[in-house]
């Protein structure tokens, strides 16, 4: 049992690019094993918002959760304060939280935005990227082609984004990378819906652009990555609308 009277969970799915999830007690004046139940409600709280269990605008059924993890409402709701800053959830005075609900124009201005940010972090990538760190992108790569071959979304996900935080990361620019950072958490659940679009294959094209991606970033073609890059999130965007009213069903079937 922790310290809040809940019990250890089952070792959730990793998620490569929060490695503060996991920060050592000496960081948090906690106890070792309090810091990792925390991050693993984290992570697996984080998950389970965005993969679509729960549709924009709904409450969060803290009892159910709670049940569902096998921990107390206290370490949920230190976890639901971190998501809040993210931008996934809102904290309701008084009244628990909810999803976070954008609408057509908040998702238009933070696609654009996001778009720009990935066009500048191409660009400074390939002028400033390591031998290794470009050896760690394209074994992420590689990984996510796999489960995209076996169709598990979660896990392709997770690498997705992970590659996306490293390029931003590349350019060994702290402000554009905590910048990302940010930005990217606000569009996490709509960009894991958005490749559940029945009206075209989103998921590969996706795929697809992520070779050229990585081909770009091969040849430390800067200009060309940024294209890449913009033209990717701008797809990305197009798919989000394009689920339209059927957004809320897909996200109830995203359960992976």
């Amino acid at each position: 049992m922790d310290g809040d009277g809940g019990r250890a969970l089952a070792p959730p799915a990793s998620d490569a690019r929060r490695p503060e999830d996991g920060a050592d007690a000496s960081a948090s004046g906690r106890p070792a094993h309090a810091v990792s139940l925390h991050g693993e409600i984290l992570v697996r709280l984080r998950d389970y918002i965005v993969e679509g269990n729960l549709v924009g605008g709904a409450r969060i059924p803290e009892r159910q959760l709670c049940e569902m993890f096998g921990i107390s409402r206290t370490p949920l709701r230190e976890a639901l304060k971190v998501l809040a800053s993210e931008g996934l959830v809102d904290l309701l005075p008084n009244r628990g939280a909810r999803v976070r609900e954008l609408s057509a124009k908040n998702l238009v201005e933070l696609f654009d935005v996001m778009g720009g940010l990935e066009a500048l972090a191409g660009r400074l990538a390939c002028e400033n990227i390591t031998g290794d760190a470009f050896d760690e992108i394209e074994r992420l790569h590689h990984e996510m082609y796999g489960f995209y071959l076996r169709r598990d979304l979660h896990s392709y996900f997770q690498c997705n984004q992970a590659i996306h935080q490293k390029i931003a990361d590349a350019a060994h620019n702290s402000v554009l990378s905590a910048t990302y950072a940010s930005f990217s958490d606000r569009l996490r659940r709509v960009r894991f819906c958005a490749n559940l679009s029945r009206k075209h294959d989103r998921w590969g094209e996706a795929m697809r652009e992520h070779e050229a991606i990585l081909d770009a970033l091969r040849r430390r073609a800067g200009p060309e990555l940024s294209d890449i890059l913009f033209l990717h999130l701008r797809n990305k965007q197009v798919a989000a609308a394009e689920l339209g009213p059927e957004l809320a069903r897909a996200e109830g079937e995203a359960r992976i």
